[in-house]
C-alpha cells in the first residue's frame, strides 16, 4: 500500500529496478543521488517530500563490501566502506528525522548484519561499519523515540545476493554456510520481507532500538 521511492547512484540500475516494480503494478518512483553526499541527501529528501509526499518509512540499506586481510587493507577502502555503510545511515536518517519529528510519526529501518555481532577474517572494516549501524540505531532510538519515531535494525544472515556471489560460488564457503546454518541453506531476499513489513507497520509501534536477525538460526548456535 505504500508509494515506494528507490535510490541509486547509477541511472541504469535505478531505471531497471523502478521499471520492474512498476510492471508488477506498484507505485514506484526513483531518485538518483549519492547517500554519502550530505547536500545531495538534503536536496533529495526535500524533493521527495515536496513531489511524492511525506516520508513515513525509511529503509537505510546502501552497502558495499571489500575483502582483504586487515593488516593489508587499504585506507581508502576502509574510508569508502565506513562512508557508504555507516555515515550514509546518519546522513539520510537525520535528514528524514528532521521532517518526521514535527509530524510525530515515522519508522526507520537500518540494515545491519550478522557481522553487527560476529567477526570473520578479511571483512573487519565491514563488520566495524555494521557494528556501528547497530549502535547508531540505538542512538537514534534514544534521541527520536520521544517523538513517536521507531528506529530498528534488520540483520540478514547469509542471503543470496549479488554482493555475496563470490562466496556462493566458492564451494568450501558455500558448504560452510550450509553446515553452519541450522536451516541448512542460504536465505533468499524474499525471506526478509516479513520482518521489514513488521518493522514498518503499527504492529511494531512499541518496538524501538532493536535488531531483528533473519539468519536461519546462524547466530543462535555454536
Amino acid at each position: 500500500g505504500a508509494t515506494v521511492v528507490l535510490n541509486a547512484r547509477r541511472a541504469d540500475v535505478l531505471d531497471q529496478a523502478v521499471g520492474t516494480l512498476r510492471a508488477e503494478g506498484l507505485a514506484v518512483d526513483g531518485r538518483l543521488f549519492d547517500v554519502t553526499d550530505a547536500a545531495a541527501v538534503e536536496a533529495a529528501v526535500d524533493d521527495i517530500e515536496a513531489t511524492v509526499g511525506p516520508i513515513g518509512i525509511l529503509v537505510n540499506n546502501a552497502g558495499i563490501q571489500q575483502r582483504a586481510p586487515l593488516h593489508e587493507f587499504p585506507v581508502d577502502g576502509w574510508e569508502r566502506i565506513i562512508e557508504t555503510n555507516l555515515t550514509s545511515v546518519f546522513l539520510v536518517g537525520a535528514a528524514v528525522a528532521r521532517r518526521m519529528i514535527p509530524r510525530r510519526q515515522g519508522k526507520i529501518i537500518n540494515i545491519c548484519s550478522l557481522t553487527s555481532e560476529l567477526g570473520r577474517a578479511t571483512i573487519a572494516p565491514y563488520a566495524a561499519s555494521k557494528g556501528g549501524v547497530k549502535m547508531l540505531t540505538r542512538g537514534m532510538c534514544a534521541d527520536w523515540g520521544r517523538h513517536s519515531i521507531q528506529v530498528n535494525g534488520l540483520a540478514p544472515g547469509y542471503i543470496v545476493t549479488e554482493m555475496n556471489r563470490p562466496l556462493i560460488e566458492d564451494p568450501s564457503f558455500d558448504e560452510w554456510v550450509r553446515r553452519r546454518t541450522p536451516a541448512g541453506r542460504w536465505g533468499e531476499t524474499e525471506e526478509l520481507v516479513g520482518a521489514a513489513v513488521f518493522l514498518s507497520s503499527a504492529a511494531s509501534d512499541f518496538v524501538n532500538g532493536q535488531v531483528l536477525t533473519v539468519d536461519g538460526g546462524f547466530a543462535a548456535v555454536i
